[in-house]
């Protein structure tokens, strides 16, 4: 099997630099490129002083330097930074992961339509577990939703700039899709002052910020009687630099569509 040559956005970051040491220590991977933003004081330098893997190659803030010679990107990085990079992968050819989050639904059509011509796997968290999880809450809502309450918590460090997270919104995409709904239409994300009782059938966010918290999502089925809690907590990182490896690997061979950690798990079935 040929090496998958892995460019990382965001490399001089946290999730970054996990992502460089992940690409490093993965048979059949290696690291191709570094991409930093304008402003970041890492520009110019080699990217081995982030990790050994990454050695001999310059962080750079133009993606058609740090794309060049990469099979996929992947990136965790901003929004804007994201699509730009996207529009990058298309015109080189390179594949994407995304695990950025915090996109307008205008955002998100980009990424659909990039997708018509590089295949990408876009998923607002790519632990595996999470993804696991989500499928646990497809699976309860079918069952409880008609006499249960849903009501989804998040918990995350004081510097996430976007509530609620890419997660919890994914949980509640899984849920009302499971209750056959859209999330716009039965999603409840403020509630200030006298709100009046609870509308049956809506899912209701609550989002916490605070201290270096790095990932806690709670899917709670509130019902007469009983509660049930569907939980998932992240203690590092590196459970997503490892399903980002995942679905890098599983865009081997690809050349367009739009794919989700389930397709990476084979979780449909």
């Amino acid at each position: 099997m040929s090496t998958i040559n892995l460019a990382i956005a965001g490399a001089g970051g946290r999730m970054g630099r996990m992502l460089l040491e992940a690409a490093g220590s993965q048979p059949g991977m290696a690291v191709s490129g570094a991409l930093e933003h304008v402003d970041s004081p890492l520009l110019g330098r080699d990217a081995g002083e982030l990790a050994a893997s990454a050695k001999g190659f310059i962080i750079t803030a133009d993606p058609l330097i740090g794309l060049a010679g990469a099979t996929v990107l992947i990136d965790f990085t901003r929004p804007e930074g994201t699509l730009r990079h996207l529009a990058a992968c298309k015109r080189q050819g390179v594949n994407a992961v995304i695990g950025t989050t915090g996109f307008t639904p205008d955002q998100r059509r980009e990424i659909e339509a990039a997708a018509a011509e590089i295949a990408i796997v876009f998923a607002p968290n790519m632990s595996i577990g999470v993804n696991v999880t989500l499928k646990l809450i497809e699976m309860a809502t079918r069952a409880l939703h008609q006499h249960y309450d849903i009501e989804i918590i998040e918990a995350h460090h004081k510097f996430k700039v976007d509530a609620p997270s890419g997660t919890a919104i994914q949980m509640g995409e899984v849920a009302a899709a499971a209750m056959g709904k859209a999330l716009d239409e039965i999603g409840v994300f403020e509630r200030h002052g006298v709100v009046g009782e609870r509308k049956p059938g809506t899912i209701g966010f609550t989002a916490i910020r605070g201290g270096d918290i790095i990932g806690d999502h709670t899917v709670m089925f509130a019902g007469t009687g009983e509660r049930i809690e569907i939980s998932h907590r992240s203690s590092t990182r590196s459970g997503y630099a490892q399903g980002a490896m995942r679905a890098a690997q599983f865009l081997a061979g690809k050349s367009s569509g739009l794919y989700g950690m389930a397709d990476v798990l084979g979780l449909h079935q």
